[in-house]
Order: structure tokens, then sequence, then C-alpha cells
């Protein structure tokens, strides 16, 4: 008998990782291959992460004997260096966030017992473009508001705007209301998102213990979790669940 994803768990941590459990195990090559995608659309932002000690002229450590020539070099890698940043930022917030929403969704997808599709993860540039990045902005910026006045409010400010980018996705909301329905949706919810997210670092480190490769199924479950406590969350609050169209084929 062909194995069936429970649609309507509860929202508990539980529920959650179990169910996220049986997404995994039934969409694992689809959700693997999301993963690894999103791997890859992750790692450039770390080429710009140059550290530089003293007497540090670039990766080769070169010395110049001339002072005039020393400051014109680093004018030059400071210069270099600036607009780096400038683009691993564009990069971070105007295309980044368009693939990790696209992914969440495929993950929502896959709970839902619909096969991922993957024109979702480059729909967002298609449509609803600034709505993710506005919203992404927006999400950020209230954390770091929140971590700036002593940590938990930070702490407490993420957890209940966990569904962002589902919401942003799923139900195609404004930055605003997004952040709206997330907070009245979550409401309840605030310490099973938290308990969860301590869970989702142990079950990274033990991925890591696997010499690395057990971080991908443990990234899988971990988004096949969130996803299915989202989809829980929808209906223990009474809302209909908005299903996407699957436009593959």
């Amino acid at each position: 008998m062909e194995e069936t994803v429970q649609k309507k768990p509860n929202p508990s941590l539980g529920e959650s990782f179990g169910n996220g459990w049986d997404v995994m195990k039934k969409y694992f090559l689809p959700l693997l291959l999301v993963v690894f995608v999103m791997g890859l659309i992750m790692g450039p932002t770390q080429i710009f992460q140059w550290h530089f000690g003293p007497g540090d002229h670039g990766p080769c450590n070169w010395r110049i004997p001339d002072w005039r020539l020393h400051n014109l070099g680093l004018i030059a890698l400071g210069m270099a260096t600036a607009v780096f940043g400038l683009f691993a930022l564009a990069y971070a917030f105007l295309i980044i966030p368009v693939f990790k929403y696209g992914g969440r969704m495929m993950f929502v997808q896959a709970v839902r017992d619909t096969r991922p599709d993957f024109n979702m993860l480059v729909s967002g540039f298609r449509g609803n473009y600034l709505n993710i990045v506005l919203a992404n902005l927006l999400t950020a910026a209230l954390v770091m508001l929140g971590i700036i006045a002593l940590v938990v409010p930070g702490i407490i400010i993420a957890c209940r705007l966990a569904f962002v980018s589902y919401l942003v996705m799923d139900k195609k909301l404004d930055p605003i209301n997004a952040v709206e329905e997330s907070w009245k949706m979550t409401r309840g919810h605030g310490w099973t998102i938290f308990f969860m997210a301590i869970l989702s670092f142990f079950i990274i480190i033990g991925g890591l213990c696997f010499i690395f490769v057990g971080v991908f199924p443990a990234a899988i479950w971990i988004g096949s979790s969130f996803a299915s406590l989202y989809e829980a969350v929808l209906i223990d609050k009474g809302l209909k669940a908005v299903a996407v169209e699957n436009t593959a084929g």
C-alpha cells in the first residue's frame, strides 16, 4: 500500500517532527534537490567574507615598502571591499529571499501531499517579488530591533514571525498583513516554535556527526517539520489552507 502523508497534524512539537519525518521519507529526492539548490544559492555570500589583520594586504599579504604605494593599496583594497560588500548585501536581500521563500513553499506542497514544483523556487521573480523582498526586510528589521532590546524580545519576535514567508507565498499577503497574520497565527504556539528551533539545532549537529552528509537529511527533516507546523496551525485556527497550483507540466 502506498505510504500516505498525514495532512492535518496537530500543532505540537512531536506531531510536527513526526509528520515532517514522514514527508521527508515520501518526498526525499525532490526535497534533497531543494536543499542542494539552496546550498548553492547561499554559497556565494561566503565569498565576500574577507578578514584582514594588521599588515594584511589581500590574500597574499603583500608588503609594499613605499608608504604612498602602501596607502594607495589600502585605499584600493577598501574600495574593492566596499564594492564587494554592496554586491553581497544586494544579493542577500534581493536574490536569496526569493529562493528561500520559494523553497519553503515547496516544503508546504510536500506536506499537502503534492509533489513539490521546482518552478516555485523562481516563481517570486515572475510575481510577488516586491512582497517577498519587503517582507524579508521587515522581518529582519523587527527581529534585529528586538535583539538590540536585550535579545529576548528578538527571540520572541522571531518565533512569532516564523510564518511570514509561508503567508507571503501561500496566501499572497503583503508584508504588513503577513507580519500581522503570522503574529495572530502563532499566538499560543510561540513556545512550540522556540523548542522546535532548539531541537533543530541539535538535529543539525547530529547531521554533522555523520561525515557532514547527514546535514542534508537533517535540513529536509527540519524544513518539513516547520511546514507541517504551519499547515497544522492553519487548521487549528480554522483558516482554509490555500493549495498552490502545480504549474509543472
